[in-house]
Formats: structure tokens, C-alpha cells, sequence
């Protein structure tokens, strides 16, 4: 077959006229159908629309594919018309003018062109184009754009993505994507990942949230709004935005499910594991603008009569579950906070050393109820990486981070200082 390998794009075959062996027009180029190949997907057939029907014609029926012609090997009557599949990926219908993901840009793009190459298991869909190019090239304008930047000294650049480092956002095209493009996306920052999910249209987020883990989701979610990632799990059936949930700290998950209809959120912490569901409810139980409300009831603890090894037995065993492990706390069996370790001064000591004697005494700490505000003011005097939360009753209940509460803050603080400027400008 001759073809055009280099630069060979949908927009240059698309509506281009069929002939066949005998010259004559037998229809449109209306589309291109795919099927998975290794790595690329390759072009299993092509849609013919005539004025009567549209023929399913095998690429291998082909003599010519390029930009200049299409032509059969004969004659339509002679070819065999492949019946119509409901699995059938069509460039044109399901990728072209679409929403992809670029994993390797981390960002949501539109298709405004395929590129198409040889390779050894035939003509296969390399990269996708969403630049200008694109649409200037279905304008029919790229020449001329081309001509005028070469005078001007001034070239558009391509903008293309190799289809490996593709998400499409269609279901129905999950069959094209390879396996390590989903790993890709799943090894995302989760903040690059959030602002993904932040850039989809509702009917799209599912796509992208079935090719990730449960895990990957959940730190994502963590990095969103609550109002947001809210959003995102009402868009998910409950089974598996519970399972989303139990990936999430139980803090951040809290803040979203509060989002949530009283009825939805009951549902989903029914679905949760018991443990991980009671350590949500009980968070749900505090004032937002409180430090309860703020804490998280996850945190590493020893009893007094505990070593130094005990200690670092407990990091390794809990600590990947911790969304943050700066202190270890030491607490007598009612609950009572007696001391705190930095997790620096466990390290450096020697492993028999009774954690009693190395402990910090009357730590700093602040009640359920305490305001946000009094958790910043012990963050910044006394430069706190946590700061414990204990009940009414002196029983430790959790910790606020300092992640968190500047988090909380920092909004404000931007808002005041644009304030200021505008006051000065």
C-alpha cells in the first residue's frame, strides 16, 4: 500500500473521495475505526458514506491511504462489508474534539487532530494534536499560516502528545489505553492530580476514577476543596467512594462527607469499615470552626512504661497508616496525655532508654472546643509541628497539624494582603 507515513493526519483523509480499482467515486472517507494493538491501537477499518449507506470497509481492503487518495482493491460489491460493532472505537465520533488527559502535562486538552504512522502491526494512532495547529489544519490554513511565520520568523509550534502518556475520558475507549498509562496517572502528585479532576465535566470524572486506584483517589481528594471532592463521590457508586473514603485521613474525609446530604453520608459510612468509619463519626460530631473540627483522631502513642524500641515498633507498624508522624505521644491507660516525643529524639536515642525519661512534660495542647485561632497562635510561638487536642475530661482526642491549620488560614491571609494592596494602590 502506498502511503504517506510522516505527518499523517484524521483532518488530511477525512471526507476525502474513495475510489475503486476502477476509478470510480464510491463514496466519502466518514471515519477511522481502531482496535488495540501493541503498544499503539491500530486502524482495523474505515467508514465509506454514500449517498445510499455507509460500507465498514477492512483496512487491509485498501490500496491507497494517504493524503492524496483513497482508493479500494476493488470494486465495493467484490469487498466483504463488516457488520457494525458496539464496542467499535471511530476516531472521528469518540476522540476527535474530545477531552483527554495529558498524564505526562497534567492537564486536561482537546483533541484537535490525530497523527497517524507505519509501524510493524500496520498504520497505528501515535500522538494526538492539541495546538492550534490542529485547528488551523481542519481549516485549511496551516499553509498559509506556515508561509506567513516563515517570512515573519515566527513558527506556531506543534503541540502533540504521544498517545502513550493519553487518558482518554470516554469508557468506551478504555480499550486503547495500555496499562501503564493508567499506572502513570495512578503515580501522579496527588495535587496534579486534583486539578485534574478539578478540569472535568461531570460526565467525564468516572472515566478518569476507574483507571486509578482507590488509594491514588483518596490522596487526590485530600488536595480538593471538600465542596469539590463531595462532588466528585456523588459521581461515584457508594461501594466505591467508600473505599475512596477509608484512604482518605479521617479529618479530610470528615470535611467531605459533612458536604454531603445528611442521608448520602450516613450510606457511605455504612459501607466504610467499621473502624475507619466510627474514627470519621466522631469527627463529624465538631464544630468546623473548632479545633475538634479541624483535628485528626489519627496519632502515634506509647504508654510511660514503653522503650525507646517500642516506640519505633509502633512507627513502623502504624505509620504508613499516619497521614503525619511528627511526635509520638505517651499516654497513661485512661487516655491522659503525659508527655511528647519529637520523632528526631526517638532516633537518636539509644533503643533500652524508657521513652518516660526523654518525654517533653506539660505539652502544649488545646481543647475540642478551642478556636482555630488559639491553635494557630501555639503553632507560631512555639513553632509546633502538631498540637494536641484533648477532651474535656483530659483525654487526648487527636491532633491539629501545622499543615492544617495554615492551610485553613493562608486563604485569609492572601485575601488581606490583596486588601492591603489595593488600599495602597
Amino acid at each position: 500500500m502506498s502511503q504517506h507515513a510522516k505527518d499523517l493526519f484524521l483532518s488530511a483523509v477525512l471526507d476525502r473521495p474513495v475510489i475503486s480499482r476502477s476509478g470510480r467515486e464510491v463514496g466519502r472517507l466518514f471515519d477511522v475505526a481502531m482496535s488495540p494493538g501493541d503498544p499503539l491501537p491500530v486502524v482495523h477499518h474505515v467508514l465509506v458514506k454514500s449517498a445510499r449507506a455507509t460500507r465498514r470497509v477492512a483496512f487491509n481492503d485498501l490500496a491507497m491511504f494517504n493524503d492524496v487518495v483513497v482508493s479500494l482493491k476493488g470494486e465495493p460489491e467484490a469487498l466483504p462489508d463488516l457488520p457494525e460493532s458496539e464496542s467499535e472505537v471511530l476516531m472521528r465520533r469518540d476522540i476527535l474534539d474530545k477531552q483527554i488527559v495529558d498524564v505526562d502535562g497534567a492537564r486536561v486538552v482537546r483533541v484537535n487532530d490525530l497523527k497517524l504512522a507505519l509501524a510493524s502491526g500496520g498504520l497505528c494512532l501515535s500522538a494526538v494534536d492539541v495546538g492550534f495547529r490542529g485547528i488551523l489544519r481542519r481549516l485549511g490554513y496551516l499553509n498559509a499560516w506556515d508561509f506567513l511565520g516563515g517570512v515573519l520568523k515566527r513558527k506556531l509550534a506543534p503541540k502533540e502528545i504521544d498517545w502513550l502518556l493519553v487518558q482518554p475520558l470516554d469508557a468506551n475507549l478504555s480499550q486503547l489505553t495500555l496499562t501503564v498509562t493508567r499506572d502513570k496517572l495512578s503515580d501522579m502528585h496527588p495535587a496534579d492530580l486534583a486539578n485534574i479532576l478539578a478540569q472535568l465535566p461531570h460526565r467525564n470524572v468516572s472515566a478518569v476514577l476507574n483507571s486509578i486506584d482507590v488509594e491514588a483517589a483518596g490522596e487526590a481528594m485530600g488536595e480538593m476543596e471538600p465542596e469539590d471532592s463531595s462532588r466528585l463521590l456523588s459521581q461515584m457508586d457508594s461501594s466505591h467512594a467508600a473505599d475512596v473514603l477509608e484512604e482518605m485521613p479521617p479529618d479530610e474525609a470528615a470535611d467531605v462527607l459533612a458536604e454531603l446530604p445528611d442521608e448520602k453520608a450516613q450510606e457511605l459510612l455504612a459501607q466504610m469499615d467499621p473502624e475507619d468509619a466510627e474514627k470519621v463519626q466522631e469527627l463529624l460530631e465538631h464544630e468546623d470552626d473548632s479545633a475538634g473540627g479541624l483535628m485528626n483522631n489519627e496519632y502515634l502513642f506509647v504508654h510511660p512504661e514503653a522503650t525507646v524500641d517500642d516506640a519505633l515498633r509502633q512507627v513502623r507498624l502504624l505509620g504508613a497508616e499516619m497521614d503525619s508522624i511528627y511526635y509520638i505521644y505517651v499516654l497513661d491507660p485512661e487516655e491522659q496525655l503525659l508527655g511528647v516525643l519529637s520523632l528526631k529524639r526517638v532516633l537518636l536515642a539509644r533503643g533500652s532508654d524508657p521513652v518516660a525519661g526523654l518525654m517533653s512534660r506539660n505539652p502544649k495542647t488545646v481543647q475540642v472546643d478551642s478556636s482555630l485561632e488559639e491553635v494557630l497562635e501555639l503553632v507560631v510561638q512555639y513553632k509546633l509541628a502538631a498540637v494536641p487536642v484533648l477532651e474535656q475530661n483530659g483525654k487526648m482526642a487527636g491532633i491539629v497539624t501545622s499543615d492544617d491549620i495554615i492551610e485553613h488560614f493562608l486563604p485569609f491571609a492572601l485575601r488581606w494582603k490583596q486588601y492591603k494592596a489595593l488600599r495602597n494602590f
